[in-house]
């Protein structure tokens, strides 16, 4: 039996994510999606796992480059999640116009007030349903002390302590 898109969609917004920024390219070429498809693969070489819709623009120009930042989001920054996301109305550069963006030392973008970025080089990519597989080297990271912004149910949440 398979599942319709509805309700694939609702059951794995059960499931809380971390909310990163994907991004990638230099100067006029910079692109960027929000995303919560991130994890690790491996502390041996670092590595981790980003999925991207195959229709953006971060997609073609990480394909294309062969290199990708993802930036841990503060709790504090979802307004540049939105931004990422499509929400305000910002496409292509644009959106690099929200956040005070640098450039890591590799030339990829870098968000000051991450709490973690993170720049890798593609080491396989794979291609599944709408969207394509990175595994990228990491290759450089910042961090910054702060909770993390999470992602479920279609909102944005706060990390509170249980005990």
């Amino acid at each position: 039996m398979t599942i319709d898109t509805a309700t694939f969609r609702t059951t794995m917004g059960l499931f809380p994510g971390a909310v990163t920024l994907i991004t990638t390219g230099t100067g006029e070429m910079r692109r960027g999606i929000t995303a919560t498809a991130v994890c690790s693969v491996s502390d041996a070489p670092p590595s981790l796992l980003v999925c991207v819709n195959n229709r953006t623009g971060t997609c073609s120009e990480i394909t294309r480059s062969g290199r990708f930042s993802v930036h841990l989001l503060a709790q504090h920054q979802s307004d540049v999640a939105m931004t990422f996301a499509g929400a305000n109305g910002h496409s292509g550069i644009a959106k690099f116009d929200i956040g005070d963006w640098q450039e890591c030392p590799r030339g990829l973008p870098r968000l000051p007030g991450a709490l973690a970025s993170l720049s890798c080089d593609v080491l396989t990519e794979t291609v599944s349903g709408t969207h394509r597989i990175f595994i990228g080297r990491i290759e450089d990271v910042a961090q910054t002390a702060g909770d993390p912004l999470i992602y479920a149910r279609a909102q944005f949440h706060r990390l509170q302590k249980v005990a």
